[in-house]
């Protein structure tokens, strides 16, 4: 297992380090120490790592992911997990703002509260969320699953195309184009599997699934006010 001390190491070479890992695998497990909550913690690694972050993370942690598995053992600022690929990374704590942003694939699991515009533009990944989120999230979620185990704030999914959104808890509003749908089996089903992914015990049974209806996917003049 290989350390890397942020008090005495800049994160310039701990991202280097770990790029590095992608021509020669030299070591798969690797630990993170005094963070402090540094930005830009372990972004764009592609290659089947196990990464430890043993404190808070700034701005854009994990961002770019693909194959490594990342945990923070506590907060994580805005944007963790952005435009991740695949692999995994679980936030111990909560996160701020756009969790997920953009990303196409692997599994985000925030095991606190989430918030504004948590899963923006998503295309593809599944993010699991412990608490609650802020207002506009999963706006124009194009792909994936968000499951959120708290309440949700205003106007989600706003402007979604195909995301599956699952709440537990109250919903504040809803966005444009975005409904209350038919909890079928194949969606308990789904949403069972996912909260175990993420190790969490709810009853899917209490859960809510939300998504597009489909009326903004082309431009009508009828509509124009909800664009």
């Amino acid at each position: 297992m290989k350390t890397i001390d942020l008090s005495t190491a800049t994160v310039r070479e701990l991202n280097q380090a770990l790029h590095n890992q992608v021509d020669h695998l030299e070591e798969p497990e690797w630990v993170v120490t005094h963070s402090n909550g540094k930005h830009n913690l372990a972004v764009g690694v592609n290659q089947a790592l196990s990464i430890d972050i043993q404190g808070h993370a700034g701005y854009y942690c994990a961002g770019m992911n693909q194959k490594a598995n990342i945990t923070v053992h506590g907060n994580a600022g805005v944007g963790v997990a952005e435009n991740m690929m695949s692999g995994s990374v679980r936030i111990k704590g909560s996160a701020s703002q756009a969790a997920g942003a953009t990303a196409h694939g692997g599994l985000l699991v925030i095991e606190g509260d989430a918030g504004a515009r948590c899963g923006i533009s998503m295309k593809g990944i599944d993010i699991v969320v412990g608490g609650s989120i802020g207002h506009m999230s999963c706006f124009m979620g194009q792909a994936g699953r968000l499951v959120v185990c708290g309440d949700a704030g205003d106007a989600l999914g706003d402007s979604l195309y195909e995301t599956r959104i699952y709440v537990q808890g109250s919903v504040q509003s809803l966005g444009s184009d975005c409904v209350e749908k038919e909890m079928r089996a194949e969606h308990l089903e789904e949403l069972r599997e996912l909260l175990n992914q993420a190790g969490f015990s709810a009853d899917p049974a209490n859960f809510k699934r939300y998504g597009s209806a489909r009326q903004l996917y082309n431009f009508k003049v009828d509509n124009a006010s909800a664009y």
